[in-house]
């Protein structure tokens, strides 16, 4: 059997298997998508990059602000000045480098699609694609409302996530020739609640258009989740030129994205859940809150409870 195998390669189970590969422990990660990060993510297209989930980390407590500063030591993070008066911090080249630092040297098997989880003596049995996987504990780091696939719903560590909330977001990736008339704006009030030149953040590309990342609240989200990109950059993409001042021959490229599960508006309020056995943990930033560093916060303690077993 394999030590620990950790479903999903977000931020919380990035942390998760890195605190667990540094103490000698043996994981592995499965995630279903071609990347790792999770919302932490870069699209390229047009000769451009787009950081369409995620734009920027901060760290509130010491232990992260030291992990970020490792990796800003080795290039994967950087100051961004976002216009706003505050820097942030961001990943470089893209906002996928950090994940990508924080997993270097980690076992992640990518297109490994979990199905199901069979409680069997010893450990777990886990069904991926068309084969089985054996381990000894089981950590599950995907979205609270996609548990109850994977465990059934009558499993005992799915009903406490049933005050959990998390709502979603659309983006819109745009690149626009025209001068730039902001780096950032932010408006709670606006359907678009946040836009960004994401080509003026260290280490981009540059290029003739200015690459933009535009989000909408989430109410204008949840009226249209459903529909489909296409339609998506329809709505969104003339509210994007309007604040910049531009016309629609302006645009060089425009894309969408549907984030279902984007932002924790009510959390489960502590780091994780686990199994009376110790066996099974279920951990993201859907226990902690709304950031980055909630999700690291949420691996990091499973991993810790972990190896004081």
């Amino acid at each position: 059997m394999t030590p620990v195998v950790v479903i999903g390669a977000g931020i919380a189970g990035l942390a998760c298997a890195r605190r667990l590969a540094d103490a000698g422990v043996s994981v592995v990660i499965l995630d279903k998508g071609r990347g790792i990060g999770g919302r932490v993510a870069t699209r390229r297209a047009a000769g451009l990059q787009f950081d369409h989930g995620a734009q920027y980390v901060t760290a509130e407590g010491a232990r992260f602000a030291a992990v970020l500063q490792e990796l800003s030591q080795k290039g994967a993070v950087a100051l961004w000045a976002d216009g706003s008066g505050r820097s942030h911090l961001v990943g470089t080249p893209g906002m996928s480098a950090l994940p990508k630092a924080l997993g270097a040297g980690l076992e992640v098997r990518q297109n490994a699609l979990v199905t199901g989880l069979t409680a069997v003596a010893g450990g777990w049995t886990l069904r991926v694609g068309d084969s089985d996987l054996a381990a000894e504990r089981v950590v599950i780091t995907v979205p609270a409302p996609q548990v109850a696939g994977l465990l059934g719903a009558v499993h005992p560590l799915v009903a406490p996530l049933a005050g959990v909330r998390i709502a979603p977001c659309l983006t819109l990736m745009a690149a626009v020739r025209r001068p730039a008339p902001f780096v950032t704006r932010k408006d709670a009030g606006d359907p678009l609640s946040w836009i960004a030149q994401d080509s003026q953040k260290p280490g981009r590309p540059g290029g003739e258009a200015t690459a933009w990342v535009a989000q909408v609240s989430t109410a204008f989200s949840e009226a249209h989740l459903e529909k489909t990109p296409a339609e998506i950059v329809a709505l969104m993409l003339p509210l994007l030129l309007d604040r910049l001042g531009a016309s629609p021959d302006a645009v060089t490229h425009a894309e969408a994205h549907r984030w279902r599960y984007a932002r924790v508006t009510t959390p489960l309020g502590k780091p994780f859940l686990r199994s009376a056995d110790d066996s099974l943990y279920l951990g993201g930033d859907w226990c902690i809150g709304p950031r980055v560093e909630a999700a690291w916060a949420s691996g990091t303690a499973i991993a810790e409870d972990l190896l004081a077993q």
